[in-house]
């Protein structure tokens, strides 16, 4: 039993090594790709391409109205584009929505209402719906609360005078960043993925995906990848992995920000999370073989995509190498023959040393001074990576219900219109009261780590002491604010 214990706890440990060792390679691309690369000739105003926006909405009353309000302030000719709301609502937000576009056609905008009875497909519904309709050869897509640049349309549009780029994405930037510290840690995860994960496979021409929201699509690159299917929970990384089977490209632009709102409250960042890592799964299942069966694509971008479809598991290892620590440290102290194995052991400590590197480039290309990047780096990494670590049962949980197929619907992550510290979000009326028993199994293993730290003491063994600090610490956080921000009040 020992021994098999040990083999299940090298297994998570391998996989988090070569999981880190991709990234490394990331980084290496990032540090490599061209920061300073020609920008395309921008398109002569006669010849200007027609668009669709599509918004698609559900019951978001609190950020509804700046949505409309900024798309309306794009530098780009009125006759030129149209905006597509797709409501699916069911409270407020269809009458507000009516105003506003009753008020923009008064002032000479494209814009409609479009409104279904039945929310079949979700999202991925929605936009296929609506495209359906859609007058234009580029449709842009951005979720409620979004604030894109009005330069948007003038910045990526040239881009697509490449007849391959199917897609291009913008960069993800947090309107309330320093709203908390749960938001400070979420900006700090996703600005790692869009900085150094979407740059570095983009320049390593490796899949990348659109993310859902603030990226332009060239129509026809979306009817030749099948179009949108809801068959994931994450139909935005699923119809990127079609349309690259078929070859198109796509570019990110990094240098071109369109702020968002962090969920504020742990349960609706969980509920993000929860379709993020779900969906991602879902779309290994579905995408992952006809990838790797593909011979015209080479070995290093197969690997990079085994990866970036599988990355959610990651929580899984997470997981059993947490649980396990504490029958490894027993086992260590007690079973003398065993000790070579965990010397050997030793060696995966570069997973932490990679990933460190992975998430500080993508933190000091913030910031001019590096050692102001760095002294923030050292206060923000493990925190993250302890809060991480403390989401990694409920990840895991989703990431294990996508690979067995099992479905559950699309739960939006609700919207707030927290931009400041003074602004609040208890009395927000999409938040659900309520405690899950998955917040009582968070609880326990906060206590299941703590005594990880009483027997480093007791062995006096403190190699796993940080580990398991960090795991009471994260696992302690989720749990708490799990129940401070279910209340309502």
């Amino acid at each position: 039993m020992e021994l098999i214990l040990i083999i299940i706890y090298g297994l998570t440990l391998s996989f988090i090594f070569l999981y880190s060792i991709v990234q490394i390679n990331l980084v290496i691309n990032y540090l490599k790709k061209n920061k300073n690369e020609l920008k395309p000739e921008e398109i002569p105003t006669k010849d200007l391409p027609f668009v669709t926006i599509q918004l698609p909405l559900y019951n978001e009353l609190y950020v509804v109205d700046r949505l409309i309000d900024s798309i309306a302030k794009f530098d780009y000719p009125k006759d030129k584009f149209e905006i597509q709301i797709l409501d699916d609502s069911t409270d407020e937000t269809v009458n507000i929505v009516a105003k506003k576009v009753e008020q923009y056609k008064k002032l000479g905008f494209n814009i409609y209402q479009h409104r279904r009875e039945i929310r079949t497909g979700y999202k991925a519904g929605a936009l296929k719906e609506g495209m359906e309709i859609a007058k234009g050869n580029f449709i842009a897509i951005f979720d409620a609360d979004f604030l894109p640049d009005p330069s948007f349309l003038k910045e990526t549009l040239p881009h697509f005078k490449d007849e391959k780029i199917g897609v291009v994405q913008t960069k993800w930037e947090h309107l309330n960043k320093d709203y908390s510290l749960l938001t400070r840690l979420q900006a700090f995860g996703l600005d790692a993925h869009f900085t150094v994960e979407q740059s570095g496979r983009n320049y390593g021409n490796h899949f990348i995906n659109f993310n859902g929201t603030a990226g332009i699509w060239r129509k026809s690159c979306i009817e030749d990848a099948g179009g949108w299917e809801a068959d994931t929970l994450t139909e935005d990384l699923d119809l990127s992995y079609r349309a690259q089977l078929k070859h198109w490209k796509f570019k990110y632009l990094e240098d071109l920000g369109s702020p968002a709102e962090l969920p504020a409250a742990m349960n609706a960042l969980k509920n993000q999370q929860f379709r993020w890592t779900k969906g991602a799964a879902e779309c290994t299942r579905k995408n992952l073989l006809k990838v790797l069966k593909n011979k015209e694509f080479p070995f290093n971008t197969k690997l990079h995509a085994l990866f970036h479809l599988m990355n959610s598991s990651i929580f899984i290892c997470i997981v059993l190498l947490a649980v396990l620590s504490i029958p490894m440290l027993i086992i260590k102290n007690n079973f003398i023959e065993y000790h070579l194995l965990f010397k050997i052991g030793g060696f995966f400590i570069l997973s932490v040393l990679f990933l460190s590197i992975y998430y500080f480039v993508s933190l000091s290309s913030g910031y001019k001074s590096k050692f102001k990047a760095f002294t923030h780096f050292i206060l923000l990494f493990p925190l993250f990576l302890s809060v991480s670590m403390g989401l990694s049962l409920h990840n895991a949980i989703a990431v294990m219900e996508g690979y067995m197929g099992k479905k559950s619907p699309f739960i939006r992550t609700p919207k707030f219109n927290i931009l400041e510290n003074k602004d609040v979000w208890q009395k927000n009326k999409y938040l659900v009261s309520s405690v899950s028993f998955l917040t009582v199994l968070e609880f326990l293993l906060t206590l299941y780590f703590l005594c990880g730290i009483i027997y480093a003491f007791r062995y006096q063994d403190f190699v796993l002491i940080p580990f398991h600090i960090m795991l009471f610490l994260g696992y302690g956080y989720v749990t708490f604010y799990s129940l401070f921000h279910s209340r309502k009040s």
